[in-house]
């Protein structure tokens, strides 16, 4: 009666050989895809909302300029009123119109030719400082502004 005794099966283990280089793809694709943020940014800034908006396309000409009261952390060292932020450090508008033309010498003659600055403004600051920015910015050649908002959620 050999044929009716019970066999145990036992599952095949699993081939792990490939695993590493799962895990390294995996951890290349991600090193590729994440944008780290370069600048800290040190004010409050809470962004307006619009209706008409479009996405920047080429992000490599773009200088970003931040606008609005500093963190609660930083305000003893400059003071509660609106700021304007470039890079890391608070600046006047005198110091707008350097930055912005030593960034332009920076690029590629298309990507200074194609530069945008992105301005983002919290939604309460005054319109006399976004007024200053733009006169800089007009000092310094760069015509092309983008004001950052999000969409209104309906």
């Amino acid at each position: 009666m050999n044929m009716f005794r019970r066999r145990s099966h036992q599952v095949p283990g699993l081939n792990t050989a490939s695993l590493p280089d799962l895990i390294f793809s995996v951890l290349f694709f991600f090193m590729i895809v994440t944008h780290m943020q370069k600048v800290a940014v040190k004010v409050k800034y809470r962004v307006p909302q619009g209706t008409e908006l479009t996405r920047l396309t080429k992000k490599t000409a773009v200088t970003y300029i931040y606008v609005g009261r500093p963190l609660p952390a930083l305000q003893q060292k400059a003071g509660d009123g609106t700021r304007v932020q470039l890079n890391d450090k608070f600046v006047s508008d005198s110091e707008i119109v350097d930055y912005v033309s030593a960034e332009k010498n920076r690029m590629s003659p298309e990507d200074a030719q194609q530069m945008t600055v992105s301005i983002k403004a919290d939604k309460s600051t005054p319109m006399g400082i976004i007024s200053d920015v733009k006169q800089a910015l007009r000092q310094a050649k760069a015509y092309r502004i983008s004001y950052s908002a999000e969409e209104i959620r309906k």
